[in-house]
């Protein structure tokens, strides 16, 4: 048996000499363009807070709005407000405010978790009362809602807020209830506690 021999042929040399020259240099970097690029400071979120004692916490109508509950420890600042925006000519929305610092100009997930269901909405930090925390709004009808309509036990968690444990009540129900439907809001006496 012969070997097989490959003919030369000059149509080839100037792939070949492509080749080669491209073998001889390195592949482009990015590394001289960080000269002409202006050097930022970076930014850093603030420490993680760590989730709020929760034992004895309620949830109570609001003494300074209609249409709105706030769930906290009775005599501490309250954790958590839930408030129904019924706007004229659109779509009734609630608003969840996560009473917790937050870093201007941030943005997260609030997860809400219990009662067979799973919740979560875009929050930001906004100015509240002359302070930053986490708020968000979706219309009522949304059923991310439903995890606080149930009668057990769910958690309200935003990355570096904390978990809050939110103990069982009908307010919340109550509340998304008459902000779907358009009606009043009406605490139950047997509700009627001490505001946090």
């Amino acid at each position: 048996m012969g070997r097989e021999v490959v003919k030369f042929t000059p149509a080839l040399t100037p792939i070949l000499l492509t080749c080669a020259v491209a073998a001889c240099k390195p592949p482009p970097t990015d590394a001289d363009l960080s000269r002409d690029m202006p050097q930022t400071a970076p930014t850093f979120a603030s420490d993680p807070l760590p989730s709020p004692d929760t034992e004895g916490a309620i949830w109570a109508a609001s003494p300074t709005s209609e249409g709105r509950i706030i769930y906290g420890i009775p005599g501490d600042p309250a954790l958590l407000a839930l408030e129904c925006m019924a706007g004229q000519g659109e779509l009734a929305a609630l608003q969840i405010t996560r009473l917790s610092p937050a870093d201007e100009n941030a943005g997260a997930l609030l997860a809400m978790v219990g009662n067979g269901h799973i919740g979560r909405m875009e929050v930001d930090a906004r100015e509240v009362n002359g302070q930053v925390v986490w708020q968000g709004e979706e219309v009522a009808a949304d059923i991310l809602w439903e995890s606080l309509a149930g009668p057990r036990q769910l958690t309200a968690t935003v990355p570096g807020a904390g978990m809050v444990t939110l103990n069982p009540s009908p307010l919340p129900g109550l509340l998304i209830e008459a902000c779907r439907t358009g009606g009043r809001f009406l605490v139950p006496e047997t509700e009627l506690t001490p505001v946090p």
